[in-house]
C-alpha cells in the first residue's frame, strides 16, 4: 500500500483556530494485547479478552480513525499481536494514503495474559533483536511499513552508539522507511539530543522521534522542537499520561485548571489535553491511545478545539518534575 509523506497540516496560532484532523493518530497499545497500563481498561475492554475480541474491537477503531480522517496509525512488536491486526486491517480494507509506524526493541513476554505477569515485555536494542524483528514487522506490514523507531531509548540505550546496529538502521533507511527512536523516562530530552549527534557516514541516521509529553510531563518539549527544526517527523505518545486526564480520572486539585478550560470551551478534558499537544508548533502527529469509538470520537474533538494563550498558560500550572512524573507512570498497574 503506498503510503503518502506523512507531512502533516501545518501548525496555527493558538487561539485561532483547531489544529485539524490531520495532526492526529491512532496508536494500538491499548487494544493488541489484554493488558496495559492505561487506567480504567476494566471499564473499556470486552469482558472476555480474547485474541478475537480483542481483534475487532482493534479493527472497529481504525475503521472510526480512517473514516474520521485519520491517516497516521502506529504500532509495534510488543503491543501482543497490534501489528498482526494493524496488518489484517490495512489487508482487507481499501485505505490509501495511509503513514504506518511500528517499533522494534521490545519483545512481547505476557503470553496474552493480563494480570498475574511479573514480566509483560523485555527489552533489549541490540542488533539480534533487530534482525529478528525487523524480518516479523516485514513480513506482516510489507511495504507498507513507513516508520521505524528503535522502542523506548534511554542515554544508556546501545541504539546511540552501536555502529553495527547503526549500519543496519542505515541500510533500512536507504530501502525508503523514516528510521527513528521513541523515548521514555525523565531524560527523555536527553536522549533525543543525543540521537540527533548520531551518524552514518556523515549523515545523521535518525529521522523521526515519538516521545512522551503531555500537560503534567513538558520536560521534553525544546528538545523536541529541536529535533523538528532538524527536519525530523515528531510524533507524541501518551497526550493523556494514561488515562490520568481522562474526566474520569482528573478529579482532584491538580488538575482544576484542566476541567475549568473544559467547562469554558464545553469540551471534555481528554480533548483539552490533546489540544494543548496539538498547539505545540513542534507536534507533528499526536496520537489517540483511544481503546473504545467513543473515547476515539471524545479524543479527535480535539482537531477542532482551539485553545487560547490563556488557556495554555493556565495548563501549564499543572506540570509536575519529570521524576515525580514518571515515578507514578512506572506504578500503574498492568490490567
Amino acid at each position: 500500500m503506498q503510503a503518502d509523506s506523512g507531512a502533516p497540516d501545518s501548525a496555527v496560532t493558538p487561539g485561532t483556530a483547531g489544529p485539524g484532523i490531520g495532526r492526529f493518530g491512532l496508536g494500538t497499545a491499548a487494544v493488541g494485547r489484554p493488558g496495559y497500563i492505561t487506567l480504567g481498561r476494566d471499564l473499556d475492554l470486552p469482558s472476555t479478552r480474547s485474541v478475537e475480541a480483542m481483534r475487532e474491537r482493534t479493527h472497529a477503531l481504525l475503521d472510526a480513525a480512517f473514516a474520521a480522517g485519520v491517516r497516521y496509525f502506529d504500532t509495534a512488536r510488543s503491543y501482543g499481536r497490534a501489528e498482526v491486526f494493524v496488518a489484517e486491517w490495512l489487508a482487507t480494507r481499501l485505505a490509501p494514503n495511509l503513514t504506518v509506524g511500528s517499533k522494534w526493541g521490545y519483545t512481547y513476554t505476557a503470553d496474552w495474559q493480563a494480570t498475574g505477569v511479573s514480566v509483560h515485555e523485555v527489552k533489549e536494542h541490540s542488533t539480534a533483536v533487530f534482525d529478528r524483528q525487523i524480518a516479523q514487522t516485514r513480513s506482516l506490514l510489507g511495504k507498507s511499513l513507513d516508520v521505524y523507531l528503535v522502542h523506548s531509548v534511554t542515554p544508556d540505550s546501545p541504539a546511540l552508539t552501536d555502529p553495527a546496529l547503526h549500519g543496519r538502521l542505515a541500510a533500512l533507511a536507504a530501502e525508503g522507511v523514516r528510521v527513528g527512536l521513541s523515548t521514555s523516562g525523565p531524560a527523555q530530552a536527553d536522549t533525543v539530543r543525543a540521537a540527533l549527534d548520531v551518524t552514518v557516514d556523515g549523515r545523521p541516521l535518525f529521522a523521526a522521534v515519538q516521545s512522551t509529553w503531555n500537560v503534567l510531563e513538558t520536560s521534553a518539549g525544546p528538545a523536541l522542537a529541536e529535533a523538528h527544526a532538524a527536519g525530523w517527523l515528531v510524533v507524541v505518545k501518551e497526550g493523556m499520561a494514561n488515562g490520568r486526564l481522562a474526566d474520569r480520572n482528573a478529579t482532584g486539585p491538580d488538575t482544576e485548571a484542566l476541567r475549568a478550560c473544559a467547562a469554558r470551551t464545553g469540551a471534555t478534558c481528554d480533548a483539552v489535553a490533546l489540544a494543548a499537544v496539538a498547539a505545540q508548533p513542534w507536534a507533528d502527529i499526536v496520537l489517540s491511545g483511544a481503546a473504545t469509538i467513543d473515547q476515539l470520537t471524545s479524543n479527535l474533538a480535539a482537531a477542532h478545539l482551539p485553545l487560547t494563550p490563556e488557556d495554555l498558560a493556565a495548563l501549564s500550572a499543572l506540570t509536575e518534575p519529570a521524576e515525580a512524573y514518571w515515578r507514578t507512570r512506572s506504578a500503574l498497574p498492568w490490567a
